[in-house]
């Protein structure tokens, strides 16, 4: 074999044996790409699992409205606990609970979980978050159990759309009604100039004694 032929040879050996290197990284139970990840915050401590938390605001970037806390919390514990608050760590921003159904706090069941935003979900308002976040920052939260104590970790502040839009504030401001420059009918009450009747409801001149 001359030895350009075994140069070629080489070569294709080299190439082949890369390919199928690449090909065992995506492949099997420990594939590189079953490590990918969504890019939401979570966190775990003790016995409960916080996933998918992201601040979500108003709509549009210049809304005035509340924002929301979304997140699922996981408890593989034996014994509910109850989430008793959410802070907004740096931000005057104050965080209102609500379960899903009547009031009272937001119980997170043993070997079950709870989901914060959406539809007939529980629900984390935070009533001034035009001024509390800012779209594209991070915010720091603090999740506080009744029986694992506090939990932090870093959000993503989204705007409600498109993949946010079901999770967003339920309570989106209203716009404003642009008042008719040029009425077509007279003002309410007052009468025409054919009635008989005056604005007043006193008789006119017509139907006045001589």
């Amino acid at each position: 074999m001359s030895r350009s032929l075994r140069h070629g040879a080489l070569a294709a050996t080299a190439i082949a044996f890369s390919f199928a290197a690449l090909t065992a990284c995506g492949a099997g139970n420990n594939a590189q790409t079953l490590e990918v990840r969504p890019d939401n915050a979570a966190t775990s401590a003790g016995t409960i699992k916080i996933q998918n938390v992201n601040v979500i605001t108003q709509p549009e970037r210049d809304a005035k409205g509340p924002a929301v806390v979304s997140a699922t919390v996981f408890n593989t514990g034996s014994k509910a606990e109850t989430l008793d608050s959410i802070t907004l760590t740096g931000s005057s921003g104050s965080v209102q609970l609500n379960p899903a159904k009547g009031s009272g706090p937001v119980v997170v069941p043993a070997g079950g979980r709870v989901v914060l935003g959406g539809k007939n979900n529980a629900s984390a308002v935070i009533e001034n978050g035009d001024e509390a976040t800012q779209n594209g920052n991070v915010q720091p939260l603090v999740f506080k159990f009744s029986r694992t104590g506090e939990v932090s970790l870093g959000a993503s502040v989204v705007p409600a759309a498109h993949y946010f839009k079901g999770f967003g504030p339920s309570a989106l401001p209203e716009t404003p009604k642009t008042p008719d420059a040029s009425p077509s009918g007279s003002p309410s009450g007052s009468a025409s100039p054919n009635s008989s009747e005056s604005p007043s409801g006193e008789a006119s001149p017509s139907s006045s004694a001589s």
